[in-house]
């Protein structure tokens, strides 16, 4: 069926856009739907992914404009990423695939005021996390309902490559202290569909408020 639990939280993800049109990195690009977003956003995108059938899909549906989108097929734990440069860098369901240390690398590589987002996957361990994933999931079959209902409706859906699947995540409550550590003011807040947004703003530069402010 072809709800996509990633897919659902794009729009949360677009709203943690600092201002302006920036330039991006998505971690873990698959076939390039967030990165197509990003650019429709206005955004300059660098999308990487390890998967090479994944790159190659995304490379043929390109950009929507107005940005443009450079897709990689590369290794974030080995790609050399320019300091301070980008505004924006998302992981979507791609930082339990390689060390959580990871985000130091991605933390070098935000420009100052830039933001750091990751929706993720982890296994429940606090009451909280319990209550909203176990609330999850006649949510989701409803959902998955009504969107394959409306595909069916409109001629199916194409077929796209899968990426790999690593069935093993960390804890929440190993997420949330090593964010503390590496990543000092960042928020993890835990999400319907068995997910975690996790958010970091990198001190300096200016926020939508700083903006719209007088």
């Amino acid at each position: 069926m072809p709800f996509n639990h990633n897919d659902h939280y794009h729009p949360l993800l677009l709203g943690l856009l600092p201002p302006g049109p920036g330039t991006a990195l998505d971690v873990g690009c698959g076939t390039g739907r967030f990165a197509r977003r990003l650019a429709a956003a206005g955004m300059t995108v660098d999308a990487l992914d390890a998967s090479g059938p994944m790159i190659e899909k995304a490379e043929a549906l390109g950009s929507p404009g107005p940005g443009k989108i450079a897709y990689r097929h590369a290794d974030v734990t080995t790609e050399s990423l320019p300091e301070g440069h980008y505004d924006f860098i998302s992981c979507i369901a791609s930082l339990h695939h390689v060390p959580f240390e990871t985000v130091t690398a991605l933390r070098r590589a935000l420009a100052p005021g830039g933001v750091l987002a990751v929706l993720g996957l982890g296994s429940p361990s606090a009451a909280v996390d319990w209550g909203m994933w176990v609330t999850a999931a006649p949510v989701n079959v409803l959902a998955r309902l009504v969107v394959a209902a409306g595909e069916r409706l409109n001629g199916g859906t194409d077929f796209v490559p899968k990426p790999p699947v690593r069935d093993e995540t960390p804890s929440m409550t190993k997420i949330r202290r090593e964010s503390a550590r590496l990543l000092p003011g960042s928020t993890v807040r835990t999400l319907l569909f068995w997910r975690y947004l996790l958010t970091y703003r990198e001190p300096g530069g200016f926020t939508r408020s700083d903006t719209t402010a007088g």
